[in-house]
């Protein structure tokens, strides 16, 4: 009773409520931000390397080591969200991501971008997303894939704008003064975010399955091993696909537009993720997304003409939209929604693998051969195994460990 007093004072604020579609703007908010700035670096690649001298080994580390805290980070912040409540914790992070930013403008060596940038945006960024996306498995039982699918857009949408704007302020201020007015954005909305987020109603239940079994589970591991082969991948067009265009083309705009094309494309996938995961399943959605992710690297290594490449950015982002929108639904019909925070902090470690292994490893590839094409090969091998890695794995859906079994909509 006292549960139901505390998580449930009225109509509002029960399950797959209107307050549960504010949750779901939270997050689209939060993932806005945090993807659509961290996502938009390929645009700042060439102008800091340049005023440096560095490699392009050095300056994707930048890439490689935010990604790194964010992803390594973001299993202490689920931890914390779970426990001090996501208000807090995106509060944080909107003052940590916003300063980082605010700070490397100011930078005057690489080192000094690696800790504010790096440091900054990595933990600021982790603060404020796994929070405010665990909160979304207990706030929705009958509508819960639309509403990842819906939350999961605001990536795409931020990847569709903060690049080419970014591109564009670079172009007319310079990368210091776009670092400076970016962190300043963020800090806002992400303030925005911590004032209207919520913890879920949705109390957890049944039989408590411990973190330390879930993780060592032959689901989680195989999803995990999958999820870094196929981001170490995804980041290589992510950090060298503007430098590459610009080669061919002339143009970092151009660049920068297939990302936003890449960000645009994904947002089909993820609001439609509700209506695809019932009519062909969670499961087999998820296995083909990883495939159309693997295939699109074949497109990019045999490209002869700008086209071709924006087929690549529809392919790629296709299918990277539905596999990171599925994936929340994925762990929640094996595993519930209980410690869902840490669970997600625990999975996504592995995208900060990928954040180091794919960008530094491309980078070499490419300044050891001279050659884009060898880079793009090498993105391909990655995501051909990480189809592999998932492809015999049996998803069934969860049956009691640890909340109400999902709803006959949710586990068709």
């Amino acid at each position: 009773m006292n549960v139901s007093i505390q998580h449930s004072p009225s109509e509002a604020c029960l399950p797959d409520s209107r307050r549960a579609w504010v949750m779901v703007l939270v997050a689209f908010i939060v993932g806005f931000v945090v993807f659509g700035t961290m996502y938009s670096f390929g645009a700042f690649f060439a102008p800091m390397a340049g005023e440096f001298r560095a490699s392009r080994a050095a300056t994707s580390a930048f890439f490689s080591i935010t990604g790194l805290i964010f992803y390594l980070a973001g299993s202490v912040a689920g931890h914390f969200g779970d426990r001090l409540g996501p208000a807090v914790m995106t509060a944080l992070g909107a003052a940590v991501m916003g300063g980082g930013l605010v700070l490397t403008g100011f930078i005057g060596r690489m080192w000094e971008g690696y800790l504010t940038y790096g440091i900054g945006v990595g933990v600021g960024a982790a603060c404020a997303y796994m929070p405010t996306l665990a909160i979304l498995g207990g706030w929705f039982t009958r509508q819960r894939n639309a509403a990842l699918g819906t939350a999961a857009a605001g990536t795409g949408c931020g990847m569709l704008v903060v690049p080419p704007l970014s591109a564009a302020l670079i172009e007319q201020f310079g990368w210091r003064v776009t670092s400076m007015i970016v962190g300043v954005g963020c800090a806002v909305l992400l303030a925005l975010a911590a004032v209207l987020v919520r913890p879920p109603p949705l109390p957890a239940m049944g039989v408590h399955r411990p973190l330390g079994r879930i993780v060592r589970s032959f689901e989680f591991l195989m999803l995990y091993a999958s999820w870094v082969l196929a981001t170490i991948a995804l980041f290589v067009p992510f950090v060298f696909l503007p430098a590459y265009v610009a080669i061919h083309s002339g143009s970092q705009v151009a660049g920068a537009a297939l990302l936003s094309l890449l960000g645009g494309v994904s947002i089909l996938g993820r609001l439609g993720i509700g209506v695809f995961a019932d009519r062909i399943g969670t499961a087999r959605l998820f296995k083909g997304s990883v495939f159309l992710m693997a295939a699109s690297y074949f497109l990019w290594i045999i490209a002869p003409s700008y086209i071709w490449l924006v087929g690549f950015a529809v392919t790629l982002g296709l299918g990277y939209g539905l596999r990171i929108a599925l994936m929340p639904a994925v762990l929640i019909e094996l595993f519930g929604v209980q410690n869902l925070g840490a669970i997600l902090g625990i999975f996504f470690t592995a995208s900060g693998i990928s954040a180091v292994l794919g960008p530094l490893l491309a980078g070499f590839i490419v300044d050891a051969t001279g050659s884009y094409q060898w880079g793009i090969a090498f993105a391909l091998a990655a995501g051909t195994l990480g189809f592999a890695a998932v492809a015999p794995l049996g998803i069934s859906p969860y049956e009691g460990k640890g909340t109400p079994p999902p709803s006959p909509e949710i586990s068709r």
